[in-house]
């Protein structure tokens, strides 16, 4: 458990050192697959559509998931996590 604490650690760290887009888009190109890359906005939009207060089956229908997925991003926001960060508080400014 130790060493994936390590790894994690590792990539959030090379994560937080990204100040350029170019840099991110290539960084997220090389460590992601193609389905990978396609799949996060994804996420990032059911939690935009959840905070609007959207219900689960139509964000499953306009984001293109299935049901469970949108599910999936309910119970993160439950747990408490996404609200912590400053994405989560700056999503109004992003169009949220």
């Amino acid at each position: 458990m130790k060493k994936k604490l390590n790894l994690q650690s590792e990539l959030i760290h090379s994560l937080t050192k990204m100040r350029d887009e170019k840099d991110m888009t290539e960084f997220l190109s090389g460590i992601l697959t193609p389905k990978e890359l396609e799949e996060l906005p994804k996420r990032l939009e059911i939690f935009r559509q959840l905070k609007k207060g959207v219900p689960q089956h139509a964000i499953a229908d306009e984001v293109g998931v299935g049901v469970a997925t949108v599910t999936r991003g309910s119970l993160e926001l439950q747990r408490g996590h996404i609200q912590q960060t400053s994405w989560w508080r700056n999503l109004s400014v992003m169009g949220g």
